[in-house]
Formats: structure tokens, C-alpha cells, sequence
């Protein structure tokens, strides 16, 4: 079963909850929140990735804490709309994830998120330790940001 589009997930929530981005890389995991009128995304934290259940537990926890309703996955495709190991991988996680929480779990696009922060980071002349420390939650929040400005559209 696939999962249901982000707008559809979004119109099953209750108001006022917020929605968690996430951008999952190899070695952490970026995290963003939504405000409560789902507008705004805004980093919060980059988790070290060590075993899937230690990860799980630290995401839950997070969208226990935050009240959140749903989760908004990045799916790495490639250029040309293809998946490759990679989306197959974020896929997997979301799978084993979704065995631990009833909350949805949606995937958005994310081609060329961690890039563009990049790129924004270098013009504000951020210093590459800084860049690294931050380039994860903010990638997230870039992916959820997208996410709540196709609603407006």
C-alpha cells in the first residue's frame, strides 16, 4: 500500500496540530516542526544515527513531546524521478518506523533540498563546521517548508 499524498494526510488531521519534517541522511537525521497553523517549518534538531530502534525511539519521543500528527518523510529520487538505493532505503525506514507509531507517515520530494541550504548557508558565509553542524535540520526544514507551501497553491 502506498502511502496517502501529504495534502490528503494533512486533511484527516485535527487543527492546531503540527507536523514533523525529517531528512534522512546516512549518518543523522534532521528535524524540523511545523507551527500549530502549519504555515511555518522550523529546524529543531540533528540526531547522530546509531541503531534504527535507538533513532525510532529519540523521533517518537520528539513527536510525543511537540504534539505532532503526522511525519513528513524526504524522499531522495533522482534527477530524473527515478528511485534508486537510496529512496529505497528512506522507504524502508518509513516502513519500520510505521510499525511503531499510528501517526502517518508521507513522503515529499526532496531533490536538491540539502543542496540549496547549502548554497544558503555558503552566501551567509556560514563556516564549514557550522554548515555541517546545521545543513541536516535545516534540509528538513527546507523539506517540510515545501511541503506546507503546496498547500497554498
Amino acid at each position: 500500500m502506498d502511502s496517502p499524498s501529504f495534502a490528503e494526510a494533512i486533511a484527516d488531521l485535527p487543527l492546531n496540530v503540527p507536523v514533523i519534517g525529517l531528512d534522512l541522511g546516512s549518518k543523522t537525521i534532521g528535524i524540523a516542526i511545523s507551527d500549530i497553523t502549519r504555515r511555518i517549518a522550523s529546524p529543531i534538531e540533528t540526531i547522530l544515527r546509531k541503531k534504527f530502534t535507538e533513532d525510532a525511539k529519540r523521533l517518537l519521543a520528539i513527536a510525543a513531546e511537540r504534539q505532532a500528527g503526522l511525519f513528513v518523510l524526504g524522499l531522495p529520487l533522482n534527477m530524473d524521478g527515478s528511485e534508486g538505493p537510496r529512496a529505497q532505503s528512506t522507504r524502508a525506514f518509513a516502513r519500520n518506523l510505521g510499525k511503531l507509531t499510528p501517526l502517518p507517515i508521507v513522503f515529499w520530494d526532496e531533490r536538491l533540498s540539502t543542496a540549496a541550504v547549502e548554497r544558503m548557508l555558503i552566501d551567509a558565509d556560514t563556516s564549514r563546521g557550522r554548515r555541517a553542524e546545521i545543513v541536516d535540520k535545516l534540509a528538513a526544514a527546507y523539506i517540510l517548508q515545501s511541503a506546507l507551501d503546496s498547500l497554498k497553491r
